[in-house]
């Protein structure tokens, strides 16, 4: 039985010469097991396909990060159908023993938790503290949802009646397709996967396929820790060539997905219909992104309150559906808070990410680049005025300055879009409610926050902030596991609350159970 109080795996100080020194081989490791080719993984079978696809380094687009195998439709097919067979062992494994595969999963990585981060580092871009953090939401999220399938398991309150014995439980669904996204690719892959699987449901695993070798190494941890073949799937291949075949598959019982809101609208609609053989509705469970925003009020600490845009803004140079893309300052600070987001923002170094003097990596690839740079154009045609950045920092790699724009009008396409990268919109409100207001004023729901110190504005704006996690003077990013459970309204998905007491629910069902009593 694990202990009874959940803690936060604590982060790593790197200003420490033994925790550098051990980042340092832990990354010597990582980069001299590059370049291997990997297999897919249905059931106890690992197989090597003749197509295949690359991951690559954005700090070092030449650099072959590994190879993986292409599924088509009939590798697909069959990973499926291994998971439904396996299904009906494994929802009949004891809950605690289920349990007992995250803790012993947990206990594995953290052990290596650097060579995890390093492969961030090297196959995403991340900074190594933003790397750190990922493995200790990833370490978390194993932790959390043991207990969590815990107390789900235990017996449940039911009102009593003297004629009749009682009783609720929590049963398993069925096969699930997990989607998970790249840009937390451990954590939210790490999550998202346990959670289904200590439930008692069966997966197929589909990285993305610009992190297939984070992918990778959270299932060979699994397979380290004693899972059965078969539980967890591996299927690596492109989202459009397999994806719908995955979702749509008539004994694919539910779908996690993470990603944008264009793939995340496609998923959910096409789950919407019952296939042939199908004996249920599907469940999708859907994190989308966002186009979050801090407000910054008159009466507040400008300098504390800039600093935190600007972590929020540009950390994993932007690339969390948490980030801060639009900065919200009320007319009478407006000048001075700008003045202080460029100069903050010009002290920020951009390079390659596995060196920890650099605060900015790269982003994910080529095409992210390109449609980050294409929205920096569109801001500055519609009226923006670039404060900083607005281009490519030097470098091989997919480097851009971090960027702010200025005078942003509520409507505009960099005030509505969301953009993925280092890209700060900054808008001028009349007002408090009139910041209020164009926060609102978007299709998502994510995160949000607020600095002042003005009581009741802060009240106000818990009441009418429509956001599913919201902050008050403080970073908007960096949600941790059993603290702040994590998702989003409207067109930021489908509110899972991920790292929470209700996320489990999401991959059970409850069976009501009566028995007369004579």
């Amino acid at each position: 039985m694990p202990p009874t109080i959940f803690k936060n795996e604590p982060l790593t100080d790197f200003s420490k010469p033994k925790n550098k020194k051990d980042m340092e081989r832990a990354l010597a490791v990582i980069k001299a097991g590059l370049g291997k080719t990997y297999p897919l993984v249905i059931g106890n079978q690992e197989i090597f396909t003749e197509e295949t696809f690359p991951s690559i380094n954005p700090s070092r687009p030449e650099e072959l990060v590994g190879l993986f195998s292409k599924a088509d439709h009939e590798l697909s097919n069959r990973a499926i159908e291994t998971a439904a067979a396996k299904f009906e062992e494994w929802k009949w494994v004891d809950p605690r023993k289920r349990s007992g595969y995250l803790l012993k999963a947990a206990k594995l990585m953290r052990r290596r938790k650097h060579e995890f981060s390093a492969v961030m580092i090297e196959e995403v871009g991340k900074t190594w503290p933003e790397a750190d953090a990922d493995t200790a939401e990833a370490i978390d999220f194993l932790e959390f949802y043991a207990r969590e399938m815990l107390r789900y398991a235990a017996k449940q309150p039911v009102t009593k009646i003297p004629s009749e014995k009682n009783e609720l439980i929590y049963i398993p669904l069925g096969v699930g397709v997990i989607l998970p996204p790249w840009n937390f690719a451990l954590a939210i892959l790490a999550g998202m996967t346990s959670a289904a699987v200590v439930a008692g449901n069966t997966v197929v695993l589909k990285p993305s396929s610009d992190s297939p070798l984070t992918g990778w190494m959270f299932f060979q941890l699994m397979r380290e820790a004693g899972l059965p073949d078969g539980v967890i799937n591996f299927v690596t291949g492109s989202g459009s060539t397999i994806g719908d075949l995955l979702v749509a598959h008539p004994k694919t019982r539910f779908v996690s997905f993470t990603g944008s809101k264009e793939v995340g609208m496609h998923i959910n609609e096409l789950a919407a219909r019952v296939q042939p053989g199908q004996h249920w509705l599907k469940r999708v469970v859907a994190e989308m992104g966002g186009k979050d925003a801090v407000i910054i009020d008159e009466k507040t600490d400008l300098n504390a309150a800039a600093q935190a845009t600007i972590v929020s803004a540009f950390g994993f140079q932007g690339q969390k559906c948490s980030a801060a893309s639009r900065a919200i300052a009320v007319e009478p600070i407006y000048d001075r808070f700008l003045n202080l987001l460029i100069e903050k923002t010009k002290n920020l170094k951009v390079g390659i990410s596995d060196n920890p003097s650099n605060n900015i990596g790269p982003v994910v690839n080529k095409s992210s680049e390109e449609k980050i740079l294409s929205y920096i154009q569109k801001g500055i045609a519609e009226g923006g005025r670039l404060m900083t950045g607005g281009k490519k920092a030097a470098g091989g790699g997919y480097f851009i300055e971090p960027t702010i724009i200025a005078d942003v009008v509520p409507h505009g396409t960099i005030a509505q879009e969301e953009i993925f990268g280092p890209v700060l919109a900054v808008l001028k409100a009349k007002d408090f409610d009139d910041a209020l207001a164009i926060a609102n004023n978007t299709e998502f729901g994510l995160t949000g926050g607020i600095w002042t110190k003005n009581r009741k504005n802060a009240e106000k704006a818990k009441r009418l902030f429509h956001v599913g996690n919201f902050y008050v003077n403080r970073k908007i990013t960096g949600a941790l596991v059993g603290v702040h459970p994590f998702g989003g309204f409207n067109m930021s998905g489908t509110d899972s609350k991920a790292g929470g007491r209700d996320y489990l629910l999401l991959f059970l069902q409850a069976k009501s159970i009566s028995e007369k009593i004579k």
